[in-house]
């Protein structure tokens, strides 16, 4: 992401509330059951750290990048008061290199700035990420977005699509996949009917010896 578009995030951020609310996705909220305590995870272009904070709060030891050095402000004030420790690190997400199997959880919420060509570039630093059997939870709007606009992109090749998501992550485990429609209520950033797409995927372990 280019000192432009950080530019552009930092007045989005700079507001005393919190853009997307202080609560966490409820898509990832709802991944609890999935989650170990003790184990690394990253949340990725996390904001303002609604996720990265939730993250921390269920025993996770968690790395939030993100582009924007106001919203990270606001992340360390969030964690802070939540009681939490989680690591900061501001980046450019166009440019930062994915640690080698390096986390069991990632957090991709929205992060739907990225076009095509970041969008691969992000999705293949992602599964490099990941640790064998490592959890990927990422959630986006789909085309028809565009016609509730309460959030998200207005440029339709950002968006995700159920056959798009099933290609880019044919080489891990997809657990779930699912597309609908539902109210959403975070922050002024997503407020109202959504176009939503969930995705659940592992990242597959060496074959066992006999398999």
């Amino acid at each position: 992401m280019g000192a432009n578009e950080t530019s552009v995030w930092d007045r989005r951020y700079a507001g005393e509330d919190y853009l997307f609310g202080q609560a966490p996705n409820g898509f990832l909220a709802a991944q609890a059951p999935r989650l170990q305590r003790g184990k690394s995870a990253l949340a990725l272009a996390d904001g303002e750290g609604r996720n990265g904070v939730w993250l921390a709060e269920q025993g996770l030891k968690v790395l939030s990048i993100d582009s924007s050095a106001v919203a990270q402000e606001k992340a360390r004030r969030l964690a802070l008061g939540r009681g939490v420790h989680i690591q900061l690190e501001l980046v450019d997400l166009s440019t930062w290199s994915f640690p080698e199997s390096r986390f069991d959880v990632i957090a991709a919420i929205f992060i739907q700035f990225a076009g095509p060509p970041l969008r691969a570039v992000l999705f293949q630093g992602i599964k490099r990420a990941l640790k064998p059997n490592g959890l990927l939870f990422l959630e986006g709007y789909r085309p028809k977005q565009l016609e509730y606009r309460t959030g998200g992109p207005s440029i339709v090749e950002n968006l995700y699509t159920e056959a798009m998501l099933r290609e880019a992550f044919s080489d891990l485990e997809i657990l779930e996949l699912n597309q609908y429609d539902a109210i959403i209520e975070e922050g002024s950033g997503h407020k109202g009917m959504s176009a939503l797409i969930d995705l659940v995927a592992r990242k597959q372990g060496p074959r066992r010896r006999g398999d």
